[in-house]
């Protein structure tokens, strides 16, 4: 910075704080009187009395005009801020100039009028706009007419880690130290910070005492809520107090710039943080919701929302319900809500609970709607044949429509009287007409049970009969295991053949035997029918004469054998014991 006091001899500088004389004296005194000639090193008074391309003419009523270039009067817009006639503060550098005209200057004079204004803040403690420039080492460059610093820990009322932000912006700041003849100024701003909190906290807590309302300006929108501007101190109106009803989201309610009405929640000096509130100006719709809600009555309302579990129904703003998956259908509880209604349809429901305390309310759906399950038992007594659509299938069994919202279930043990059935769908596909006999109805547990081999005779009821022991079989093998081989005796009906009775020399593995597919002839041994097992046997096959021997024995003596080993002793100890009676 130009140091302008080397050209003013007759006022010399105080090291710390000065304070000049102010040059601001009126014109007229200074023009008044030939005999008061103008002194170098002064500001002065001036008229413009031309302006050109290049320069404009002032008389400072000296012998001749001074001239000051052009570029001095022009703004940062680039506009001439002079016209012919007006008056002018200029700087007098020399009544003696080139061509005998006087040096004057407008800048030198503006500076001059700076240094006074800086002196005067300092004293009186005012503040000075200024408009911050750079970063520099320890602080921000701030221009208020002469470059001023601004240290770090005066740039806010707290630590302040990213000073770029405040480039470019402008602020009033106080004047702390200043030395106009090193050109040196310090400035805060936090003076007019502990000032402005002071007011903050003075208004917040008027509005408190009186009636904790107040009015503010959205400032910023988050999601989960907004900061107010109450003109000067922010506050947060959280989203869950901005409505008594739903709100998505902050900005589906406010808007940034928006002057709104809101009551003070909480203030917390310490912290200085205060919570606001919108819907707190609002009556609370809970308050008499159980009188406008009773149980059992009907309402019409809004899917507002969707989970896994449910559907929310607003009934009223901010009155919300709650309708279960488990209460939107008679019918089998879908997998998802959303494939029975959907958000912004208006379903019909009725009250199911209410709960003021908790704030909420139990609706139901299917409860407008007969119960199918109350007239079912009687139109399907247990025995009665019917015939449906599979509806679906699974590992355990197959669900045919009965009714609508009525499904009953055939086990996969009551598919087959005989078969090893393994999945349901080696059988069944969904779509597919079966027929099926009711078993039984648990109205309480709403279960429906079918039977699709009860349509048909128990082949086992006659199979004792016709595959008594010492029956020769043939079939195809169906199945090897580990401990035996299945073999088909005949069209659903299967016998095992354990390992230990393929041979009559030790078989280590039946997979070593034999094979899915091939034919094999094998001897009955025992029939058990409770348990719907034919045990069968190929190493005792050169003993069924023997079995057609013993055969009517066993009739009469009504003796149960096991196994052919059994039958074959009792045959041999009834021959020995004739025997030593012929010797007897």
């Amino acid at each position: 910075m130009d140091n302008l006091e080397s050209q003013n001899n007759e006022k010399p500088e105080k090291e710390e704080p000065e304070h000049e004389a102010s040059y601001d004296e009126d014109f007229g005194e200074l023009v008044e009187s030939s005999f008061h000639s103008i002194q170098e090193g002064e500001v002065v008074r001036g008229t413009v009395v031309q302006v050109t391309t290049e320069h404009v003419m002032v008389d400072v009523g000296s012998k001749s005009e001074g001239q000051i270039p052009i570029d001095e009067f022009i703004d940062e817009g680039g506009k001439l801020t002079v016209n012919v006639g007006d008056e002018v503060q200029v700087f007098l550098e020399d009544t003696e100039g080139s061509f005998g005209g006087v040096r004057i200057s407008k800048t030198k004079a503006d500076k001059i009028k700076i240094w006074d204004q800086i002196a005067e803040v300092c004293e009186t403690q005012k503040t000075i706009g200024g408009k911050v420039l750079s970063r520099v080492k320890g602080g921000l460059q701030v221009d208020i007419g002469v470059a001023a610093f601004l240290p770090g820990s005066q740039v806010e009322l707290r630590p302040v880690r990213n000073f770029d932000k405040y480039i470019g912006r402008t602020y009033e700041f106080n004047v702390i130290k200043y030395n106009r003849k090193r050109g040196n100024i310090v400035l805060s701003r936090r003076p007019a910070l502990e000032r402005l909190k002071q007011q903050r906290k003075e208004n917040i807590l008027k509005a408190i005492e009186e009636n904790g309302l107040c009015v503010g300006r959205v400032k910023n929108i988050t999601d989960y809520g907004a900061f107010v501007d109450l003109g000067g101190i922010d506050g947060l109106l959280h989203i869950t107090d901005m409505s008594w009803g739903r709100v998505n989201h902050p900005s589906d309610v406010l808007k940034v710039g928006e002057e709104i009405q809101v009551k003070v929640l909480k203030f917390d000096q310490e912290k200085e943080r205060v919570s606001l509130g919108m819907k707190q100006i609002q009556p609370d719709p809970w308050a008499r919701v159980e009188e406008r809600y009773p149980i059992g009555s009907k309402w019409t309302g809004k899917v507002v929302s969707i989970t896994d579990y449910g559907a929310f129904v607003e009934l009223e703003t901010g009155v919300e319900g709650l309708v279960h998956i488990s209460e939107m259908t008679w019918a089998k509880k879908p997998r998802h809500p959303s494939r029975i209604v959907q958000v912004g349809e208006e379903v019909e429901v009725a009250i199911l609970n209410v709960d003021k305390q908790q704030k909420r309310v139990s609706l139901g759906m299917k409860q407008l709607r007969p119960n199918p399950w109350d007239v079912v038992a009687e139109k399907y007594p247990e025995g009665t044949k019917i015939e449906g659509k599979i509806r679906n299938v699974t590992d355990f069994g197959v669900f045919v429509g009965i009714d609508e919202g009525i499904d009953g279930l055939v086990h996969i043990s009551d598919i087959s009287w005989t078969q090893r059935i393994k999945h349901p769908g080696e059988m069944f596909k969904k779509g597919q007409t079966v027929q099926a006999v009711v078993l039984n109805i648990d109205k309480e547990n709403e279960r429906f049970s079918l039977g699709i081999k009860q349509m048909y005779e128990d082949p086992w009821e006659s199979i004792p009969d016709r595959y008594p022991p010492g029956t020769k079989v043939t079939g195809k093998v169906t199945s090897v295991t580990d401990f035996g081989v299945f073999l088909e005796v005949e069209e659903g009906t299967e016998g095992m053949i354990h390992v230990s009775e393929l041979s009559k020399e030790r078989v280590n593995s039946p997979h070593d035997f034999t094979k899915e597919g091939e034919e094999l002839t094998a001897v009955v041994l025992k029939v058990n029918k409770k348990d719907k097992k034919i045990a069968l046997s190929i190493k005792g096959l050169d003993k069924t004469g023997e079995y057609e021997t013993v055969k009517g024995y066993m009739n009469s003596q009504e003796v149960v054998a096991s196994n052919l080993g059994d039958l074959l002793k009792e045959n041999l100890g009834a021959s020995l014991k004739d025997n030593s009676d012929s010797s007897t």
